[in-house]
């Protein structure tokens, strides 16, 4: 049987008159999207359009929310309360299942955004807010997640987790990220990233910046929009999962067909 994958990424990142990526072009090699939701990027117009953009090209909408950090893009820590991380998540999908609704759709997954994004992958009381608001508000939910405390709380209350494999950002040999605020965090070579990614889907491993191969479980490949050339970086990527025998499929049947009825991979 041959891989399957999942292509998501970060859409509807504008504000007002502001823009940011190719969101047309990129819709075009994707099977989900991450759809911001007003509180690090996005607006009420935006989002309509985002989804109404999604449901027309057949790419499953999933929410992106974040710290309410718009001037910030999400990127900057905030001394939240594991209650306001609940409850500005369930205010952010919300949002989103409203235009999902109204545009004859629902949403399909959940994907942190930014700083949110990387916090809840350590820290547990960040990672069961999330969580519990996954559960109350819809648990057919997919929860997408780096292997980490989010992906763990999510699997122990059982909901699907989708493991994000997010090849031009650099790993630490714990599986972490290395933070965007230091050198190089962020991978720009078109090759070295595309060859990340088919190691990532076809062996499940990924070079460290300390030195070794690390394992890192991969259902679904985040592409971002927001960097120079990302629109033929993108397309590089998928010609070449394709080139290596990776089928281009959406998380639910990536996740149908690693046999994880509750919970990803379970790595």
């Amino acid at each position: 049987m041959s891989r399957a994958v999942d292509l998501v990424a970060d859409l509807g990142e504008g504000f007002g008159a502001y823009t940011m990526g190719d969101d047309e072009a990129l819709l075009d090699l994707l099977t989900s999207a991450n759809v911001a939701c007003g509180f690090h990027a996005g607006d009420p117009r935006i989002m309509d359009a985002t989804v109404r953009h999604c449901v027309r090209r057949g790419v499953a909408v999933g929410a992106h929310p974040s710290f309410p950090d718009l001037v910030g893009f999400g990127r900057r820590a905030m001394d939240l309360s594991p209650d306001e991380v609940r409850t500005d998540m369930l205010y952010q999908i919300g949002a989103l299942t409203a235009f999902a609704t109204a545009h004859g759709t629902r949403v399909r997954h959940v994907a942190p955004h930014g700083r949110l994004g990387n916090l809840v992958a350590v820290r547990a009381d960040y990672a069961a807010a999330v969580t519990d608001a996954v559960v109350a508000l819809d648990p057919s939910l997919i929860v997408l997640a780096q292997d980490g405390e989010l992906a763990d709380a999510a699997r122990a209350r059982g909901l699907r987790v989708g493991i994000v494999g997010i090849a031009d950002r650099a790993y630490r040999a714990d599986g972490t990220l290395v933070p965007r605020s230091e050198p190089g965090a962020v991978v720009h070579d078109a090759g070295e990233i595309a060859e990340r990614t088919v190691r990532m889907v076809t062996e499940g491993v990924i070079r460290s910046v300390d030195g070794p191969d690390i394992p890192v479980a991969c259902d679904t490949v985040l592409l971002h929009g927001d960097t120079p050339g990302a629109i033929t970086l993108a397309r590089r990527v998928r010609e070449e999962l394709l080139a290596a025998g990776v089928r281009i499929a959406p998380l639910a049947e990536v996740l149908d067909a690693v046999g994880a009825p509750s919970g990803g991979r379970n790595v």
